[in-house]
């Protein structure tokens, strides 16, 4: 960058910036140049570096294969994407750009790369348009001098500069408007009866809150009761009052499939702006959030990063980073030995912070045809509670039996072409073979001539709403906090039944799930562990048996287990 403006007719009072932190975000930008236009425009520019010199094409959208800080090759996004994305991040969360009238022209810089078909391909060809990339070579260099010159007409001492680095971190009205639009009108998303006084006391907590005055509010509330409805209202709402605010969660499913719905009234990245990892608040500082509204938060976890060693306890980081803190929880739903977010856990951090503690409850029931029952038969018959409900009435939710898991996914599949609202999933009991062999299968009953691929590689945490994803089998990881209208269950060899009682089986999963990590070590001589790792199977199955809004089926690999199903189930009268 220095040889591209050491040059006369560039402005030597232009401003400067190296590793440029956006603010409420681990990113930086590497290179930003500020200035005044030929027309008077106040400008900065954007520059991503790469030092590449090969990459690969991906079917994936904005995305290439490449060796990323000098490890091997991996996907991500494509240069021109990423300068792009960082400019539309800016552009909606930043006062100083959408109100100050900055203008940002983001580009691309390789200085080692030979144009090649691949960084340049046509299906780039979007993102290029608004990033322009600029590769190796004196013509190239001078043609990204060319693109600063147009921008850059004059110098101004990084003023603008400072004042984005200055600037309130809010949402502008424009991102806020477009995610109220969402909501507006959908049915999907009113809110009904305790749902909308959750939501108000939620509202009240966030609007009194301040770094000095901490507000936790946990909301319990079973599968079904709306915890994500209550959310993401929360997030339109607080958003459109000018809150920083976002929606968290442990696993990336829900927080996909909800940027994927606000897909067509944002920008990619103003999307990902709202939404984050439970991971990604270990270096946070104290009161950087209005609010964080925390969904599944039963599945987060003491530890953050890739190997679990980063800072001290999510719950802790999550509290400090914001004024007002919102959990939603549901103890049956903690599904790995790594799960830490009980109520109880939450209450204590909550308390050793400082912080005022609401705690409210939503109780009424939308899922399962809005049956209460259908959920204390599940905790019957699961051996998770002894309830007034052993036996279970199908005429009001759609459940059945299956002596074969084609015939369940068949219906499934039937089921699916309705509304594209219907999946099948599985206890985590066969290896991920599928990861490393596209063409291989992972679930096998060859009794059957069922062989199924897991979804986890093609669709990944879009699974419950890409268009073909009927044909995989899902995991407890990629439906936690989302729901179907038909859910097919097959209960895998880690849940039989023997000498009248349901017994789990931990050591039936794959050894691939990283749910009971530590379990295979532990089991025989710490009792706490079994009993965890026994809760976790029953918890499992209970959470996938619960993601139906009109029906589920089932399949069990213990033919003991699925008689004993049936001999619960109260037929309806012919």
């Amino acid at each position: 960058m220095a040889k591209v403006l050491d040059r006369d007719d560039i402005a030597g009072n232009a401003g400067i910036a190296v590793e440029f932190g956006i603010p409420q975000t681990s990113k930086r930008i590497d290179f930003l140049i500020s200035g005044i236009g030929p027309d008077g425009s106040r400008n900065v520019i954007i520059v991503e570096l790469k030092q590449w010199s090969t990459s690969k094409v991906s079917d994936k959208d904005g995305i290439l294969i490449a060796h990323r800080g000098g490890h091997s090759e991996t996907e991500g996004p494509h240069p021109s994407y990423q300068a792009w994305s960082y400019a539309a991040l800016l552009d909606g969360f930043n006062e100083a750009v959408y109100g100050g009238g900055i203008a940002l022209g983001p580009c691309a810089y390789l200085h080692n790369y030979i144009a090649d078909g691949n960084i340049d391909d046509a299906r780039y060809a979007p993102y290029i348009e608004r990033a322009p990339i600029f590769l190796r070579g004196k013509d190239e260099q001078e043609k990204l001098a060319g693109f600063i010159k147009r921008h850059i007409h004059q110098g101004d001492d990084a003023k603008l500069l400072f004042q984005i680095e200055g600037g309130r971190i809010r949402p502008s009205k424009m991102l806020a408007d477009a995610i109220a639009g969402m909501l507006k009108g959908n049915p999907e998303f009113v809110l009904v009866d305790d749902q909308k006084t959750v939501y108000e006391t939620c509202l009240a907590a966030a609007r009194k809150a301040s770094d000095k005055s901490k507000q936790v509010v946990i909301v319990q509330g079973g599968p079904g009761t709306g915890k994500s409805v209550v959310a993401i209202n929360l997030l339109a709402r607080l958003t459109r009052d000018g809150i920083l605010s976002k929606y968290v969660s442990r696993n990336a499913a829900p927080r996909a499939v909800y940027q994927e719905r606000l897909a067509g009234h944002l920008r990619g990245p103003q999307i990902a702006g709202l939404f984050g990892g439970s991971g990604s608040f270990v270096d946070t500082p104290s009161g950087t959030f209005g609010a964080l509204i925390v969904d599944e938060a039963h599945r987060l976890n003491l530890k953050s990063g890739l190997y679990g060693n980063l800072g001290e306890n999510q719950i802790a980081e999550l509290i400090r980073s914001a004024n007002c803190t919102i959990f939603f929880a549901d103890d049956d739903q903690v599904v790995t030995l790594a799960d830490i977010g009980t109520t109880g856990a939450i209450e204590q951090v909550a308390a050793e912070a400082d912080a005022t503690i609401t705690r409210l409850e939503l109780a009424s029931q939308f899922r399962c045809n809005g049956s209460d029952g259908y959920l204390a038969w599940l905790d019957d018959v699961l051996g998770i509670r002894e309830t007034a409900n052993p036996t279970l009435d199908t005429e009001e939710f759609d459940f059945r039996v299956f002596d074969s898991p084609v015939e369940l996914h068949d219906l499934i599949a039937e089921r699916n072409r309705e509304r594209n609202r219907a999946r099948v999933v599985a206890g985590y009991c066969w290896d991920w073979r599928s990861r490393h062999d596209p063409d291989a299968f992972d679930i096998e009953m060859l009794e059957f001539g069922y062989v199924r691929q897991w979804n986890l590689t093609q669709d990944g945490s879009l699974w419950l709403v890409a268009p073909t994803s009927v044909e995989q089998v899902g995991c407890i990881h990629t439906c936690q906090g989302l729901e179907l209208d038909y859910v097919g269950v097959i209960i895998g060899p880690d849940m039989t039944f023997a000498d009248g009682s349901v017994v789990a089986e931990p050591l039936k999963r794959s050894p691939h799930d990283r749910s009971i990590r530590g379990y295979r070590t532990g089991w025989q001589t710490d009792a706490d562990i079994r009993q965890r790792g026994d809760k976790i199977v029953r918890n499992t199955y209970r959470t996938l048996l619960t993601r139906g809004m009109k029906g589920c089926y089932v399949y069990c690999c213990d033919p003991a287990l699925a008689d004993y199903l049936r001999s619960k189930i109260k037929r309806p009268a012919s």
